[in-house]
């Protein structure tokens, strides 16, 4: 068994100082203030229907100046009335997420969520799933599950699957950071069934998989991700730990080799990087 073998079977730390550790859990736990700022920041261009004009200016403005956007929300907020008190809200939320203010942001989206129209289901999911985002954000797990289960009953009734295969997502990553990797893979399961497509819920599948020694499964779960999104240094890295916890030490070397090279700026590369070198024999190249 090699160096590495023996490193990641045990999902420890490299010896050496300063290289990266081989994390026991997905690099979206770990990383999980990048991943959502992603779920709740603001799209390239403005959003189309159905948010409103006001909400999608208030959207931009985030983009460009989150503090200022905060503070218009909420003098928004205070004059709104109807539907629009849950679209300042949700505005507020976003932009003290940019700001990574987590527990506040969670405050406002849980805010907005209670003063949505009743049977806006889809706007209440995204609300509810935005929230416990938040809290994933700053650690508490527990608030997460609790608004991502409430996320979960809307989008039930708004039939939105590509929504559903989001919030289950969001559902697993809770799941994991509480231990329950069971609950966690049954979760992943219903994003994949909602929306197959989705590359994220293959690799969560697979990191999940591998990382409950379910290595064949993990294997399958990958190449499906490969293949809807075969360039992505997240999915080749993992792509890399499944093959040589396999034992396919040259398959792991190419993996990890692609993600140097196509995203040598990327944490991912570096994490790459300095697997390569574990696994020596051949030359490895420089991000």
């Amino acid at each position: 068994m090699s160096l590495l073998l023996a490193i990641l079977a045990q999902i420890g730390p490299f010896p050496q100082s300063g290289m990266p550790p081989v994390s026991p859990l997905p690099p979206e736990i770990l990383e999980r203030k990048r991943t959502e700022r992603e779920r709740v920041s603001v799209p390239a261009d403005p959003p189309p229907s159905p948010l409103s004009l006001a909400l999608a200016e208030c959207l931009v403005k985030v983009k460009n100046d989150p503090v200022s956007a905060a503070d218009s929300a909420a003098k928004w907020l205070a004059e709104a009335t109807g539907v629009e008190q849950a679209e300042a809200g949700q505005c507020r939320g976003v932009a003290l997420s940019r700001q990574e203010r987590w527990d506040d942001a969670e405050a406002a989206f849980l805010d907005a969520y209670l003063v949505a129209e009743p049977e806006s289901f889809g706007l209440r999911a995204r609300l509810a799933a935005m929230a416990g985002n938040a809290a994933l954000a700053h650690g508490d797990a527990p608030a997460a599950l609790s608004a991502f289960e409430t996320a979960r009953t809307d989008v039930g009734q708004a039939g939105d699957q590509f929504l559903t295969a989001d919030i289950a997502i969001d559902r697993s990553l809770a799941l994991v950071a509480l231990g329950r990797d069971k609950e966690a893979r049954d979760s992943l399961a219903q994003a994949r069934n909602a929306s197959p497509s989705n590359p994220q819920a293959w690799l969560l599948s697979a990191t999940l998989s591998r990382r409950m020694d379910e290595l064949a499964m993990a294997q399958v779960q990958i190449e499906e991700a490969v293949r809807l999104l075969p360039l992505d240094p997240e999915i080749g890295l993992e792509a890399g730990v499944i093959a040589v916890l396999a034992g396919k030490d040259d398959s792991a070397r190419k993996s990890w080799q692609s993600v140097v090279k196509v995203a040598p700026d990327s944490e991912a590369a570096g994490i790459a990087q300095a697997y390569l070198v574990q696994l020596g024999d051949e030359e490895t190249p420089s991000p």
